[in-house]
This record gives structure tokens, sequence and C-alpha cells, in this order.
């Protein structure tokens, strides 16, 4: 076991929010004073449920991450549905011109054998550069942009000084330049983010005549989007112009805890990025700090598996925390990022979760963070492991975008192996 005592997160100054917690009108205290911390022991993921110790590569690819992954799917998000039979795609525009001339645009609707009729399908929206003359790597993700906009903008402008030129409402121009292709998904094809109706579309058709929050390991919204985005990859490898050993899955906030569980699971992305995830995402359960399994559990119930709110106030019983979720992606590039005003995600949760799962990649022979202090607003750092803590509020930023495009500039300079179809 990992034991952790509470540290305080000095550089998140943003006033009296961080010496005491703050009442909400529902009358529940949340914490955001790192003395409020409680202590707290991680589990090992370098340690079998047995108590065996991972002593080798081939232990961690044969033995522990099979059950690291398993306890996820019964514990906390639900088993992922069933890779459907059949799958078909539908290019229903491919405009070679779009953007004034900077990119080709297609939109494809997927659909798959002996679906519900009733489900409209899934529609996939991407943006290639014009003018590649190689297939070119993408990123892929829930809602990244306004897929009916014919200026897109998969990022908020910083509009704050930083020592650096950002791009502001250029930040798809320079994916774009820099020689990637983006796509995005509407999450509402797979699983409205609604209690009351989430299980319209995929649920509806995998598990039919079910009513009520998701069963004890039944798939709660996050494990059916994560298994969406597996359905984009699934036609980006029949694309031409798209290399799809070089597709990095992307999440902001609730999509970036939807990233990283299809990046765990399906490990053919050969890169993740989770922006400001927070609780159910990057940021440690343990820790009890800004939103906790309680409080997602009780705001989002369809989100999670119904066994994941036997860990209300009781995160210690938890026999996994997220530390382990960032280790199911390694040996594969992850990069986390938090903001310094966001403290309802737990920057410091959300970085620790990265240091704790360093010594996974270095089994597998990667370098990881290599730091164990957190740094300064502003600062990227790491190297299998990314991570940065920018300025701000709970956004997905053209400074995020920067450094998410130099992090993938280093790791997609030569195709990755894909990973097995999911």
């Amino acid at each position: 076991m990992i034991r952790i005592l509470p540290i305080v997160l000095a550089i998140v100054a943003v006033a009296a929010a961080c010496n005491a917690g703050s009442a909400r009108a529902d009358g529940e205290t949340i914490n955001y004073d790192e003395a409020k911390v409680p202590d707290y022991v991680l589990p090992d993921p370098l340690v079998m449920q047995d108590a065996r110790s991972v002593t080798s590569a081939a232990m961690w690819r044969k033995l522990r991450r099979p059950e690291i992954l398993e306890l996820f799917c019964t514990q906390v998000y639900g088993r992922r549905p069933p890779t459907p039979e059949g799958l078909r795609f539908d290019v229903t525009e491919d405009t070679p011109a779009a953007l004034a001339g900077k990119a080709t645009r297609k939109r494809i609707r997927v659909d798959f054998s002996g679906r519900n009729e009733t489900w409209p399908g899934v529609k996939l929206t991407l943006i290639v550069p014009g003018g590649a003359k190689t297939p070119v790597p993408a990123f892929v993700g829930m809602h990244l942009f306004d897929s009916k906009s014919d200026e897109p903008l998969p990022g908020r402008p910083l509009e704050v000084e930083i020592g650096e030129k950002l791009p502001g409402s250029r930040v798809l121009d320079v994916i774009l330049e820099r020689g990637y292709a983006i796509g995005t998904l509407d999450a509402n094809d797979f699983c409205p983010d609604d209690k009351e109706r989430f299980r319209e579309g995929a649920l509806a058709h995998f598990f039919p005549g079910r009513t009520g929050p998701p069963g004890v390991e039944e798939p709660g919204a996050i494990s059916v989007w994560a298994w969406g985005l597996s359905r984009a990859l699934d036609y980006l490898e029949t694309d031409p112009a798209i290399d799809a050993k070089r597709v990095a899955v992307i999440g902001h906030s609730r999509m970036g805890k939807t990233a990283l569980w299809a990046g765990a699971q399906d490990e053919r992305f050969a890169l993740v990025i989770s922006n400001n995830s927070g609780c159910g995402g990057a940021a440690l359960s343990r820790r009890v700090f800004g939103e906790t399994v309680a409080r997602i559990n009780g705001v989002f119930p369809h989100w999670f598996c119904g066994n994941f709110s036997k860990y209300n106030g009781r995160e210690g019983k938890l026999p996994v925390d997220q530390h382990e979720l960032v280790a199911l992606i390694a040996p594969r590039p992850v990069y986390i990022a938090s903001a310094q005003e966001d403290l309802w995600a737990d920057p410091r949760g959300e970085f620790l979760s990265a240091v704790g799962a360093e010594r996974v990649y270095h089994l597998l022979g990667k370098p990881g963070l290599e730091t164990t202090e957190m740094p300064p607003a502003g600062r990227s750092i790491g190297n299998s492991i990314g991570y940065h803590l920018r300025v701000g509020k709970h956004a997905l930023t053209d400074y995020d975008w920067l450094r998410y495009l130099d992090f993938a500039d280093r790791h997609f300079a030569k195709p990755a192996q894909a990973g097995p179809r999911r």
C-alpha cells in the first residue's frame, strides 16, 4: 500500500476557499482545505489482490492489469456494451475545401446490424488538414467543437497573460497547421446525459426493457460514451486519410473521465488526454477534496455502475483508486491537466494520480513524470506521463491545446503499435 499524508497545496492561492470548507445551498459542506484531507492509503498498482508483488512486465500484462481493469468494470464504471457486429459507415458529407480551403470536412454515420431502428445512429464529424500527402494523426472526443459551425472552436481562448502568444479563436487552424485531424461525436447519440433518459440510445438496444438507475455492474453513461469513442476509432481505421495507429482520445470534464476510461479499455488509442476530469476521472477519490464520490453519485447517478454508490463516504473501501486508472493506460502516453481555480476537480488529486501511476510506467520501461513536486501554473512537465496546471477556471482552452499538441508531437514522431479492437 502507498500511504499519503495531507500536503498543503500552496500554489492554489484562491483566497479563503482553500482555508475552509465551503457550505452549499443543500447543506453539504465541501472540503477545499488541504489540512482537512484525511490520511489515506492508496492501493498499490503493483500488488495483486492476493498480496503477490508484480515483478515483471509480463506479470503486469497477464495478471495485474486484467485484475485492475475488472475491478473498475465491476465497482466503478460498469461493463461496457459488447462490440457490435456488422458495423457500417456512411459518409454523408465529404467537403474537400472546408474552412476556406484549409481542410476536408467529413460527416459519417455509424450504424451496425440489428440495431433498434428507433435509435438514429451515431454521427461523427471529422476535419482533416487539406493537402496532406500521407495519413495524418488525429484527436477524437465527445463535444470537442460545434459540429454545425462553419468556424468550429475546439478550445476557449484563455483571456490572461501567461508569457506566450495564444491562438485564441484560431486554435482549430493551429491544430490543422500542425498536421492533425480532429473528430467529434455527440454523447447524446449514445446515451443522453440525463438520469431519467440515459437508457435511451445504446442501452435501449443492448439492455431492452430495463428501467431505473444502472444495475450493480451495468454500464453507466461514462462507460457507454467510452464505448462510443471506440466506434469512432472503428471508422478511423477505415479512412485512408487517417493514421489510425496515431489517434489520441481527448476529453474535458465528464468527457475527460470518459477519455481515460476509453483509453484504459481500448488499447488501440495511442495517446490519452484528460482535461479537468476531477472525481471519477484523474482525481484521487480518497482525498475527499472538492467533488466526492457521494456527491457525484447523488447528482449523476447514471454515470457509474450501481456498485460505485457503495463507496459513498467510504472511499477507503474502494479496491482501486484513480492512479490505477491512469496506470491501465501504460505504456502508452497519457496527459493530465488541471486548472488553478477548478478546486471542485481537485488539481492536486489529479497530479497525485499521475505520480501514483509512474511505477507501472517504470516497470514497463517508460519514464513517467519523474517528479513528485507539483509544478507552478503555466509549466508543462513529464515524459510518458504529462501534466500541467493552468491558470483560470474549468475549461478546455487554447493553452491546453498547445500543450497537447506539443505532447502529441513528441510521441507521434513514429507510428505506434495499435492494440486489439474492443
